[in-house]
């Protein structure tokens, strides 16, 4: 449960405008969609990839970095970072067990014949959209265990786009649809009070000497009564 004394307290130190814009922005939020990343060589594509989720609005990117190690680039990623969870794997597997948990299908974006278009994917269910690496795709492992495929439509000689590139389209889409649609997408009540915590906290600058003082002042008001 969120800390609603504290969130008021927070948001105390920003303007109404800019409680406002979060509110707004909160708005076409979801997680429904959930985005997931396999050891993305390229440094700028894992951000720019992370900038796609937070403009069209998905809230949780899941990172798996068995050998690349931990790596933004924050000028491509244009503070993305503070509006985006960025949730981080050392293997695929427990990446896949985490989404499994939370519910989602997962998909893995591949050219293979048998995938599913991406105008033709049904956009019904919670899914975990999976991209691999810029050569080699997604590993073996994850394409075992993906319960569908999804491909973009190409009409030209090349067969692959860029990973970021392809990130861009196919998260697009889907949030565009996802919105256009009666289905219950939209972050609950409790996600959108945890954050608004979570982003009035990156907002405010020495937050930790901040909220130590508010909790000082908690125990002692609890002291005197």
């Amino acid at each position: 449960m969120v800390d609603l004394e504290l969130l008021q307290y927070l948001e105390g130190f920003l303007t109404e405008s800019r409680k406002e814009r979060f509110i707004e922005i909160l708005k076409n939020r979801t997680n429904h969609f959930t985005i997931a990343m396999e050891d993305v060589y390229q440094l700028h594509n894992t951000s720019a990839v992370m900038r796609s989720c937070e403009v069209f609005g998905i809230q949780q990117l899941h990172v798996v970095e068995k050998k690349f190690g931990k790596r933004i680039d924050t000028e491509i990623a244009m503070g993305a970072q503070k509006w985006v969870d960025i949730n981080r794997f050392s293997n695929h597997q427990s990446c896949i067990d985490h989404l499994r948990a939370k519910g989602y299908q997962i998909i893995a974006t591949t050219p293979h014949d048998d995938s599913c278009l991406l105008h033709e994917f049904d956009i019904t269910k919670p899914s975990a959209i999976f991209f691999g690496t810029e050569k080699e795709g997604l590993s073996p492992e994850v394409l075992a265990q993906a319960d569908r495929n999804l491909k973009i439509p190409m009409v030209g000689f090349t067969e692959s786009l860029n990973i970021s590139v392809s990130a861009a389209i196919i998260i697009q889409d889907l949030t565009n649809r996802l919105r256009l649609s009666d289905l219950p997408w939209q972050l609950t009540d409790e996600e959108i009070l945890q954050k608004r915590l979570d982003w009035t906290r990156n907002s405010i600058k020495d937050i930790q000497r901040i909220e130590a003082r508010y909790f000082e002042e908690q125990n002692k008001n609890k002291e005197q009564d």
